[in-house]
């Protein structure tokens, strides 16, 4: 358990509230202004035909909350590392983060799911990628992020069968 918890690496957890609690609110931020952004464009949403499995609506911002979160807290650990690495896996979040952004505005406010659907597969990459770096930094922070992954595998399901139902 302890190899999971600090794999062995210098950490510097002496960050400040402030620090913390900005690498909390940064993923938390990006959702606020992505919902913010396609707050009109849900009731299209409501419209079209949806795939098996689909959840209820309350489910989706329930759970990006939680994962957000987990981004957050991940990204946080490996940002206190004083691994060489975590610059890589820094650009690697971001990177995600911005992808994880642009998704909801081609998918919702464009209403364009297969374009959609070809940023989800580059954002599964992406955090597949992240979750490898962040790993190699701070295994624990590499855990936090496989609910993401999965959740994410979920939604390019969602989103293929929204793209097939409503051609």
């Amino acid at each position: 358990m302890k190899n999971i918890l600090n794999h062995n690496l210098k950490i510097d957890f002496r960050a400040n509230l402030k620090t913390k609690l900005l690498f909390l609110a940064l993923p938390l931020a990006v959702e606020a202004l992505s919902a913010f952004l396609i707050r009109n464009q849900l009731s299209v949403y409501r419209q079209w035909a949806h795939p098996p499995l689909t959840p209820p609506a309350w489910v989706f911002p329930f759970v990006w909350t939680i994962l957000y979160l987990l981004m957050g807290i991940g990204s946080y650990l490996v940002a206190v590392s004083l691994s060489p690495q975590r610059k890589n896996a820094l650009s690697l979040y971001l990177l995600q983060l911005f992808l994880n952004f642009l998704w909801p505005i081609v998918f919702f406010r464009f209403q364009e799911p297969l374009f959609a659907l070809l940023i989800l597969l580059l954002l599964w990459y992406a955090v597949f990628q992240m979750i490898q770096a962040f790993s190699l930094i701070f295994p624990l922070a590499g855990i936090l992020q496989i609910p993401y992954l999965l959740w994410l595998s979920f939604a390019i399901y969602l989103n293929l069968g929204i793209f097939f139902l409503n051609r």
